[in-house]
């Protein structure tokens, strides 16, 4: 088996992993003809369970839930938009903060436009709208008949709105609630530049009982089925619900849940919902065991993380906080709000690569100050990690090219004798000390580096709208003129030139031929910073090849 037929079967096995990575998400199972139609507005009434005991054990008796009709009435009254709001700005912000609950119900990311050459348009993350519903809710259950502050309740602000002005690192924003003696205020701390946001409760207990009640956070989301294709970017990525049980980090399918919601315990875990690129996510205290739980009721995917128990005596006061993270998956702010964090950057079975090479092409561009010429010397970084490597396929190839007469020679000898071909050629490649498997392993040796450097750029957010230069503005959408692949394309045509052809198989020939022209279609529709990748690799390992080529035509000369 001869380098060239190997490096047919990869790129056309790398083409089919792809076409494959988008027919599974082009052709998902659809929602049961049963699903219930989106309604005017989701239920939001549902009040999560907390455990009679210290443990967040889901299996441990549960505290009885409200009475239907005090439900029924909350859920009435609970329609975000019939409630007060609270808008909060800061540089990267732009949120609302219903004081029904005091919950996030909309998040808007200004540094973040839907669409690079629509700058007034940015990403809307979180909202409350029924077809895309997507919302933090956050409260207290109560032991007994104990007054609670969960989501349904009626917070007060002094406010209608803060902004983050100049000069200033910390917004505050503080809301109150009140009732049979029991004081909760409830404060969003914003920072600048950051988009996490921490979430204290100091509990002050003015009666004469203790007061005893657990802590929660929901993230409610409908369960999104959008349309996908291999051809827009932001469909290739996860949708859905995420947990970290503080060892395990599992992406749950949101039908899947209908009929096995998940419930677990765990110390140091959070709950997140993402996508391409962008992500909301929940992080209890990390030094107590919370109760995670996940389901999926009436088309909305509802993630739940609920501590232990917490005791406020009697005219006492006490404080309690856990964080919140809205907005983009930039890698440093994920790592410092939370544990592994990080994982919601869905680089795949290939993370333990994915992960080192993004640092690197981080650290590049720390430099350069351009994404795309931290591509390329990234690039130029991992072929000189497998110069050794690949110039033993390059060294394999080219003794292959040398013996290219000869080959043809004994293919017309025994053109009619199989058999009698295979042993001439095996004589031939013992005579002259070649190997035709030689260059394999070195190629399969790349190819998981190759695939973690793609998942880099189709997943870093980092590089998400970034120039480069010239023609290319946006190095996360396709070339807008197509030059990049067609260089490629011709890259690689030239490429085949000077390497070894499949002897005695015409329709490989045929095939390698043809291989320039479908790879530029393909890669067509992909990111430009992805196919400058490849055509910046190309073109290295034409450069590699033709110099091997040359001192091996050399030697033989000699």
């Amino acid at each position: 088996m001869d380098n060239q037929r190997l490096f047919l079967w990869l790129a056309l096995g790398l083409v089919g992993f792809l076409i494959y990575q988008a027919w599974l998400t082009d052709y998902r199972l659809p929602p049961s003809a049963g699903q219930p139609a989106i309604a005017e507005a989701p239920e939001t009434g549902e009040l999560p369970l907390i455990p009679d005991a210290e443990s967040p054990d889901p299996d441990l008796p549960a505290l009885p839930e409200a009475p239907a009709a005090e439900k029924e009435a909350a859920a009435g009254a609970i329609q975000q938009r019939d409630s007060p709001e609270v808008r909060v700005v800061t540089d990267v912000l732009d949120v609302s903060i219903s004081l029904a609950g005091g919950d996030l119900i909309e998040a808007r990311l200004p540094e973040y436009p839907v669409h690079k050459d629509q700058p007034d348009q940015p990403v809307l993350l979180l909202g409350d709208e029924a077809e895309k519903y997507f919302v933090f809710r956050s409260g207290w259950r109560a032991r007994g008949d104990a007054p609670e502050p969960t989501h349904l309740a009626s917070y007060a602000s002094s406010r209608t709105s803060y902004r983050l002005t100049e000069g200033d690192d910390e917004l505050v924003v503080p809301l109150v609630w009140e009732e049979g003696g029991l004081e909760v205020r409830k404060t969003y701390t914003f920072r600048r530049g950051e988009y996490a946001i921490e979430l204290d409760y100091r509990i002050e207990n003015r009666g004469d009982e203790p007061w005893e009640g657990a802590n929660y956070v929901q993230i409610v989301r409908r369960n999104l089925h959008p349309e996908r294709s291999m051809f827009d970017v932001d469909t290739y990525s996860f949708i859905g619900p995420v947990v970290y049980d503080g060892d395990k980090y599992e992406k749950l399918d949101g039908d899947d849940l209908e009929d096995e919601p998940l419930a677990l315990s765990a110390t140091g875990g959070w709950i997140a919902s993402i996508q391409h690129h962008f992500l909301a996510a929940a992080v209890p205290p990390a030094d107590e065991a919370f109760a995670y739980s996940a389901s999926t009721r009436d088309g909305l995917v509802t993630l739940s993380a609920i501590g232990p128990l917490h005791t406020v005596p009697a005219g006492e006061a006490r404080s309690y906080s856990e964080e919140l993270f809205v907005g983009p998956k930039l890698q440093k702010q994920l790592a410092a709000t939370a544990p592994e964090l990080e994982l919601t950057v869905d680089y795949g079975f290939l993370t333990l690569i994915a992960q080192p090479v993004f640092w690197v092409l981080s650290k590049v561009h720390g430099f350069v100050g351009n994404w795309g010429w931290a591509i390329i010397i990234v690039t130029v970084l991992i072929k000189l990690l497998f110069y050794k490597l690949t110039k033993t396929s390059g060294m394999s190839m080219a003794r292959m090219r040398e013996l290219q007469p000869r080959m043809k020679n004994l293919q017309e000898r025994y053109k009619d004798d199989r058999q009698a071909l295979s042993r001439a050629m095996m004589e031939l490649y013992k005579r002259e000390k070649v190997n035709p498997v030689a260059g394999c392993l070195p190629m399969l040796v790349q190819i998981p580096f190759f695939l973690a450097f793609y998942w880099v750029l189709l997943e870093s957010v980092e590089m998400r709208q970034a120039p480069f230069m010239l023609w290319i503005d946006d190095l996360s959408a396709r070339d807008p003129y197509f030059i990049l692949p067609l260089m490629m394309g011709i890259a690689m045509f030239f490429q085949q030139k000077i390497s070894a052809a499949p002897p005695g198989d015409p329709v490989q020939a045929k095939i390698m031929q043809f291989l320039p022209v479908i790879f530029s279609v393909f890669m067509a529709f992909f990111p430009a910073g992805l196919v400058l990748y490849w055509l910046t690799n190309t073109l290295l390992s034409f450069a590699q090849q033709w110099h091997i080529n040359r001192q091996v035509h050399a030697v033989r000369k000699v």
